[in-house]
C-alpha cells in the first residue's frame, strides 16, 4: 500500500467516526432537559462537544475531539 492510499483511508475513517460523533451528541442534546441545544450544535459544529461536556457525556466529547484531530491532520498531511 502507498503513502496516499493509507492517508486516504485514516480520512474516510477519521469522517466517518467525527460524523457518527456528532450525530451521537446531537441526538444526547436532545435528549436533555435544555433540548434546545441540539439544533445550534447540529449546524455549529464545535458547540456539540462544548454542550456536550457540560451534559458529561465524555465518551461522546472524546470520540468527536479526537476524530476532529485525526481529520485535520490527516488533512494537513494529505496536502504536502
Amino acid at each position: 500500500m502507498s503513502r496516499d492510499e493509507v492517508v486516504f483511508m485514516g480520512l474516510v475513517l477519521a469522517f466517518a467516526v467525527l460524523v457518527v460523533a456528532h450525530l451521537s451528541l446531537v441526538v444526547g442534546l436532545a435528549r436533555r432537559p435544555q433540548g434546545w441545544r441540539a439544533l445550534p450544535a447540529l449546524v455549529v459544529f464545535p458547540l456539540a462537544p462544548f454542550w456536550g461536556r457540560a451534559e458529561r457525556m465524555h465518551g461522546r466529547v472524546v470520540a468527536w475531539v479526537v476524530s476532529a484531530c485525526a481529520y485535520g491532520g490527516l488533512l494537513w498531511l494529505a496536502s504536502r
